[in-house]
């Protein structure tokens, strides 16, 4: 069996860089104004940008929404870094 059965469903939209909103979203480890680092049942997700505001945090409806400049968003192995004791010893 699959286990892409137990995946939330997830979606990135971006409007003129300067709007991402995202679902299927379920923590936010960290965020500053140049950096917002969120995970995801496909993995961290990493907002890089300028002047960047969380808007929309509803982990119940597992929804996000950032404003400002947006100049990159990367996915990475949510297998990598989880937790404190995942980051020493990865």
């Amino acid at each position: 069996m699959s286990d892409s059965f137990d995946l939330k469903k997830h979606s990135v939209s971006i409007t003129n860089r300067e709007v991402i909103e995202l679902s299927g979203v379920s923590d936010v480890d960290s965020f500053n104004a140049e950096e917002i680092r969120a995970m995801s049942d496909f993995g961290e997700l990493l907002i890089r940008g300028s002047d960047l505001n969380v808007e929309v945090l509803d982990l119940e409806s597992s929804r996000l929404k950032v404003t400002g400049k947006i100049t990159a968003l990367v996915y990475t192995d949510k297998t990598q870094g989880k937790g404190f004791f995942g980051r020493i010893f990865t």
